[in-house]
């Protein structure tokens, strides 16, 4: 081949590349994708599934929804023993442990020493507790501050864990809460709404 053709060869395909719509496999590029990937704004509702731990029967289904400077965060565990237990998000959503302490400890990407939701010093993670009533059915509806889906205090893909026992708020570093009865890991639950209107079309 001549040189002169190599180089027509090499000019026409720089050309090609650089014409809108057409990608490196010259098949025309999909702008509408990019204009949604745009779109798609931070997330707004997380789910955490919560499994039982070895020798536990307790299980459950928690949501979160990021409101303006604060996270709902609302659901239902069944199979506890009446009475108070520690609930808390913690570092890792690995819940390949049996007994779940592959989730690490409490969530507290701050520093600060433990204590109760409405403490001004805590862990990110301290929610503090939920109450079974007398058959063993907690229903979840609280509010937090420091919780987030996104940012510094982002708490997507970390473990959601219940206790044996009461969180006494104050013992360090974990509030004597017991053993880890059920965890789950905290996920995207559905896509952004904006999204959702373009899915609609």
């Amino acid at each position: 081949m001549r040189p002169w053709s190599v180089l027509s060869l090499c000019v026409l395909a720089v050309i090609g590349l650089s014409l809108p719509g057409i990608g490196l496999s010259g098949k025309p590029h999909d702008k509408d994708k990019d204009d949604d990937h745009k779109k798609v704004g931070p997330v707004k509702e997380a789910i955490a599934i919560m499994n039982p731990t070895a020798k536990s029967k307790v299980r459950g289904v928690v949501h979160f929804k990021q409101k303006e400077g604060y996270v709902e965060v609302s659901g239902k565990i069944t199979g506890l023993t009446p009475g108070l237990h520690g609930f808390h998000v913690h570092e890792f959503g690995d819940m390949s442990a049996p007994d779940a302490t592959s989730a690490g400890g409490h969530f507290n990407p701050e520093g600060k020493p433990h204590g109760g939701p409405e403490g001004k010093d805590r862990h990110v993670g301290d929610l503090g507790n939920i109450e079974a009533d007398d058959k063993g059915v907690a229903v979840i509806m609280m509010k937090d501050k420091l919780l987030s889906l996104h940012g510094a205090h982002a708490i997507l893909g970390r473990g959601l864990i219940v206790h044996a026992k009461a969180d006494d708020l104050k013992t360090q570093p974990t509030g004597d809460a017991g053993g880890r009865v059920a965890g789950g890991v905290i996920g995207v639950a559905s896509m952004p709404k904006m999204e959702m209107k373009k899915k609609k079309k």
